[in-house]
């Protein structure tokens, strides 16, 4: 298997986290950590609606989080993480404190994208880090979420921003 089709192997993995999130009425944001034996590690969007919405929750950082919780010992820079939408600067910090160093994305984030970011005028931790970065993996796919959730008048999470007028444009 070449790296293309394993990069659209483990977005597939990631769509399936972005679509239990858009079942359960959350922002279909999906993210599996896969290394050279697998996924080992998983997360999808939550508490971006209701009472509880926050801007921590996102799939990244659930996927980190359980990367964390399940004792994983390896080189985390053997690591590629998959996720449906674009990291926003919050999650590609995060990305790249983890020691991760391939990231592969979906849907670009146009709002708060954080991998177009330069990172040569940061400190070391991060400017130091060499960081693959692969866009446009089953972008369609990926895409078809976010336009059904913005579509759907019950799902209020970031309607009326660029992201969702730039989604709802697309098709």
């Amino acid at each position: 298997m070449d790296l293309r089709e394993t990069d659209e192997k483990f977005m597939r993995a990631a769509l399936k986290e972005a679509g239990a999130a858009l079942e359960a009425g959350e922002f279909p944001v999906g993210c599996v950590i896969a290394g050279p034996s697998g996924v080992v590690a998983a997360g999808e969007r939550r508490c971006s609606k209701g009472q509880k919405a926050n801007e921590i929750d996102h799939a990244e950082i659930t996927a980190i989080k359980a990367l964390y919780d399940s004792g994983f010992l390896e080189n985390p820079g053997q690591l590629t993480l998959y996720s449906t939408m674009e990291p926003c600067l919050m999650c590609f910090g995060a990305i790249l404190i983890a020691g991760i160093r391939r990231i592969v994305y979906g849907y670009e984030d146009v709002m708060g994208g954080g991998t177009k970011c330069s990172l040569k005028n940061l400190p070391s931790l991060y400017r130091d880090a060499e960081i693959k970065i692969v866009p446009y993996v089953l972008r369609d796919e990926c895409m078809e979420l976010f336009y059904r959730f913005f579509s759907n008048p019950p799902n209020t999470y970031l309607q009326g921003t660029l992201l969702a007028e730039y989604t709802l444009c697309l098709k």
